[in-house]
């Protein structure tokens, strides 16, 4: 009886793998098609003398890797970069958490909905309609600096396109939508009896934010603060267009090794250091983040 029952417990575990395989085989499937075979050839493209397109001949080299290390130039823009994508995280933590916050424990009904669809609204545009209505508004004459000279006459011109702070705004504008969102997800997973039982021992609203809102909140933190930080790191539309002179990052100088040097193997090479690096962040990070949970 103690084998029939063994049996049967085997059978239902091999048709409980089988079924999840066939649930989740097409995913990984996909993912594996769509992301790791181009990032295969992007990384047999790096170690080539040149690209290997029409009559070109292409030999292996380490040479592409090596001028990163070589040149100031390459690593100056890179640290520029993640300076970049740092100050992007937290400016959108920033504004972000306390939209969160008011989204999660404050509003209700109706308004939270109309709120959450004003947070989403920027993804219904395309990323460069977004970009190009931002020069509208920093440009000399545009809508910002018209404004501040009609409320305070005589304040002159604003100089904010093509300037730090307008890749900053742009950045912000485009990516603070996913903190709110992480944010949003932890901070209604707190049970409000917390807050409450927080409140009755005599704890102040900064007390409660400082010592239970903010650290049941981290893993939703952390999660947008990764979705913002690694995309701004290797951004180039926002610095290009809102930047000019300002706005050359190592995204930038990918970008053009790719499309206008066409100097592939170099653009691969400067990719695969700028994702080690920043999985290199990730991965001393991660045991703070096991630490949140």
């Amino acid at each position: 009886m103690a084998a029939v029952t063994e049996t049967g417990a085997a059978h239902r575990r091999r048709a409980q793998r089988l079924t999840i395989f066939a649930m989740t085989g097409p995913a990984y499937l996909w993912l594996a098609l769509t992301i790791f075979l181009p990032l295969s050839a992007m990384a047999y493209f790096s170690f080539l003398t040149d690209a290997p397109f029409g009559n070109k001949q292409a030999f292996l080299t380490l040479e592409n890797y090596r001028a990163f290390f070589q040149e100031d130039f390459y690593r100056t823009l890179m640290l520029r970069s993640f300076r970049l994508g740092a100050e992007v995280t937290f400016y959108c933590f920033l504004f972000g958490f306390p939209c969160a916050l008011v989204l999660a424990k404050t509003i209700r009904g109706r308004w939270r909905e109309a709120l959450f669809l004003l947070v989403i609204l920027p993804f219904w545009s395309n990323a460069l309609v977004r970009i190009f209505s931002w020069t509208m508004v920093l440009r000399g004459n545009g809508v910002l600096e018209t404004l501040v000279n009609w409320i305070l006459p005589g304040t002159g011109p604003l100089n904010l396109m093509f300037s730090y702070p307008a890749i900053i705004v742009g950045l912000v504008h485009s990516y603070i939508p996913y903190m709110i969102l992480t944010c949003y997800l932890s901070l209604q997973a707190i049970d409000d009896s917390l807050i409450e039982a927080a409140r009755s021992l005599g704890a102040g609203r900064l007390t409660v934010l400082r010592r239970l809102i903010l650290p049941l909140a981290m893993p939703g933190i952390f999660a947008g603060a990764v979705l913002i930080f690694v995309p701004v790191v290797g951004s180039f539309m926002e610095p290009r267009i809102l930047g000019g002179r300002n706005g050359t990052f190592i995204g930038t100088i990918i970008e053009d090794q790719f499309t206008a040097v066409f100097n592939w193997p170099l653009g691969a090479a400067l990719s695969f250091i700028m994702l080690g690096i920043v999985l290199m962040i990730l991965l001393i990070a991660s045991p703070a983040l096991r630490r949140m949970r």
